[in-house]
Formats: C-alpha cells, structure tokens, sequence
C-alpha cells in the first residue's frame, strides 16, 4: 500500500465528505500540528520538567498536570490561528474560547480534551487528544453564543483523537467511516496505516473502574456482573482490562471489541465523563466503526447539551455488549 497522508486521503474522500472543504482540510492541517508538537513534549517527559502536577485544580475540580497547562496551551495558540474556527471549548478552561477579531475566523466550533489521561505520563502509560469538530449554525454571525455550541452530538462533521503511545497515532472520522493514521517520524507525517477500522460486533473484553462499584446504582452493578457471568462470542469469559485513560482504552476497545464502561455513581448522578469534550467525539467514532455509545438508556449522540461541561455516564464499544447493558437498565426502568 502506498503511503497516503491524512491530507491525501481526505482530497481522495472529498467527494463523498461534504466538509472536506478548504478551510476544513486546513483546520485538520494545524490539529495534526499541535499533536505533533505535544507528542514531541511528551516523549521527553522524562527529561524535561513536565511530569507531576502544578498544584492547581481545573474546572473539573481535578488536579493539573504539567502537561495538561502545555497542551492547551499549544492547542489554543494553534488552533485560533488557523482561521477555520469561530469558537473553542477545553476540557481545562471553564467557558468557551472565542477566537478574537485579530484572527481569521471560519464557521467551525473545535471542543477538545488537550490530554485525557494525563496523569498516567508519570508511569508512561498511554494519552491522548481527544477533539470534536462541530459546524456553527447556518445563518448565525457576530459574536459566538454558547446556543450555537451547544449541539448534540450526531451534527459533528468530525471527530477523532490522537494516541501517544509507543507510537503516535490519530484516529479520525468525518462521517465516511474510521481511518487510523501513524505518525512516521523519519518524514513527520501521519500515513494511513489502520483503513476503515471496525469494531467487532460482540468482544470478549470489559473495561471498568470497578473500585466505584460502591457509588453504583442497582442497574450498574447488575450490568457490570453481567459481563463476569457471561461467556463471549468464543465461549469463554470475558477478560477485565483497564488502563484508566479513556482514550487509551476506547482504542483498545475499537480495535478488539468490548465495552468500555463509566456508570453513573450516587456522588456523581450525571456522570464523570464530559459529554462534548469526550463521549461525543468517541461515540461518532464507535457508530462510524459499526459500535454503538450509549448512556444505558439513550444513544449519546442524541443528547442534547445543557451546558458546556455537561456530563454523562458512557457505556461504549460492540453494539451487542451495549445493548446488553441497555436491556438491563430498561427492565429497571419498568420496575
């Protein structure tokens, strides 16, 4: 297979990707850049001053690593220069990021996670940038309003992540499938190297925290114990596996099958995880690769936000591993 560049493939796609525009292919142009440059961070973390936290907590209440402040800070600088967005939303910034009139600015909205996982660098495990691309509101012009953000999730024209890992990796969609593309650092490019992944349509794998089974509902630990009693589409058990990265084990998840799970918790009602900022993004990319996303009662991407940090409980992966949690929070729902 020749080697084809995410730029190359999205031209070779355009025809069938509506968004594949100019100013869309060189928003993506300027992602890949600061993916780039915060995987150059990151690979040497060890030696240089970026481990460990800076003592802050975000607006997540979580505590902020080194790297989380250095990627949004590439993201940002980047990413309002690139004059394809109106707006931004991070994960690390409490409201949203309107790109100001000294830049060009497009019709697109970027919401991103500048480092999901953060906290795992200390022990090089595996992160990422997780991002979705949204199209502000035909018609809409001035100043950005949170109404326009405020989306749900079925209209993102794209959405994707970038994995830094043992190799650098960006797994994108825009509506036309999953592609998965590594960064060859001999030429500094991201070539197509995983063509329209699909995630199988039952797995043998469940991921879960499974140390908040305590601040679970009845539903969450009955779904949970389903997937310790059940045997898997080969007849064995199912194998627990958790890295504790959302993106690290989204991808494991799309590329064997599975399900990833976040219940909601008595502390947490909503859920922990971010709906815009990372279930959205990861949800589009699970129905494209033939998965499914759900909240155990309600597609995700049918969600419409309430704000710009709404949260949500995630269970994701094999439509068929999904709709078994699905049938188990439905009979609860009629109890």
């Amino acid at each position: 297979m020749a080697d084809i560049t995410v730029t190359e493939h999205l031209l070779l796609h355009q025809k069938r990707t509506p968004q594949a525009t100019g100013q869309f292919t060189g928003l993506l142009y300027d992602l890949i850049l600061s993916g780039k440059s915060i995987a150059r961070r990151i690979n040497k973390a060890g030696l240089l001053d970026i481990l460990g936290g800076t003592g802050e907590v975000n607006v997540q209440g979580e505590d902020v690593q080194k790297m989380d402040t250095i990627a949004n800070r590439i993201m940002i600088y980047r990413m309002e220069r690139c004059g394809a967005l109106c707006a931004m939303s991070s994960e690390e910034e409490a409201d949203l990021i309107r790109v100001g009139p000294e830049f060009p600015r497009g019709d697109y909205i970027l919401i991103f996670d500048p480092l999901d996982g953060s906290s795992n660098i200390d022990i090089n495990v595996d992160v990422g940038t997780i991002f979705s691309i949204l199209r502000r509101p035909a018609g809409e012009k001035g100043e950005v309003r949170i109404e326009d953000v405020l989306q749900p999730g079925y209209q993102q024209v794209g959405a994707g992540y970038i994995l830094y890992g043992p190799s650098t990796m960006l797994v994108l969609s825009t509506g036309q499938g999953v592609h998965g593309f590594t960064l060859d650092p001999g030429v500094g490019e991201f070539l197509l190297s995983h063509p329209d992944m699909k995630i199988p349509e039952q797995g043998y794998i469940f991921s879960v925290n499974e140390g908040y089974s305590r601040y679970w509902d009845d539903a969450a630990k009955e779904a949970v114990n389903w997937f310790h009693t059940t045997e898997s589409f080969d007849g064995k058990p199912y194998s627990a596996r958790y890295v504790g990265a959302l993106v690290a084990d989204f991808h494991r998840t799309l590329l064997r099958g599975g399900i990833y799970m976040y219940p909601a918790e008595k502390r947490k009602p909503e859920g922990k995880l971010r709906l815009m900022c990372e279930a959205n993004p990861l949800a589009f990319l699970a129905e494209q690769a033939g998965g499914k996303a759900s909240d155990g009662k309600t597609r995700i991407l049918d969600k419409l936000p309430n704000k710009l940090h709404a949260r949500t409980p995630l269970f994701i992966g094999s439509k068929k591993d999904v709709e078994a949690v699905e049938r188990i929070y439905a009979k609860y729902e009629k109890a």
